[in-house]
């Protein structure tokens, strides 16, 4: 099963590869990775989207927590959050395909973000299906080439009840 883990981590040189080290050291893939700084910026959040069953993900879990750097593991996928990538896609479409192109951009709420006389780079953010879903409609326009972010995710914020007075 697919796992997003959120993991806070000391903003310091070499981290990063520590975590990746003890993905590889243990045979575990990493299918994304993503590295931001949080509004403090000694601290910086990692969100790693990996594969395993229950068994694998506590092991990374307990690994990542082991580690002198890391301050807080969170694995997502068990609890209500929001998740988004972005993708980069160059088209190269057909003289009576441009137009169709901008449009089914527009459908998706893409944006050109970069043109010249013969492509269009087209710039997507969403989920998972929402890319692959203009992946597919594009490939007919000629896609070149494309490039993805890893996924990014944060846990939503639980609503406080009212109390009645």
């Amino acid at each position: 099963m697919r796992h997003i883990i959120s993991v806070l981590v000391e903003n310091k040189f070499g981290v990063l590869s520590r975590v990746a080290g003890l993905f590889s050291g243990r045979g575990y893939n990493i299918e994304s990775l993503s590295v931001g700084e949080t509004i403090d910026p000694q601290i910086s959040v990692m969100t790693i989207v990996t594969t395993g069953d229950d068994w694998i993900i506590e092991q990374i879990t307990k690994q990542l927590n082991k580690l002198i750097d890391v301050i807080k593991v969170t694995d997502l996928t068990e609890l209500d959050h929001v998740e988004r990538e972005m993708i980069l896609v160059k088209v190269a479409p057909r003289q009576e395909a441009k137009s169709e192109v901008l449009r089914i951009a527009e459908i998706f709420r893409g944006r050109v973000v970069d043109s010249s006389q013969t492509t269009y780079t087209i710039e997507i953010t969403g989920d998972n299906k929402k890319i692959e879903a203009f992946i597919e409609l594009m490939k007919p326009m000629g896609i070149k080439e494309f490039v993805r972010t890893g996924k990014v995710a944060i846990a939503r914020e639980i609503a406080k009840k009212k109390t009645g007075g």
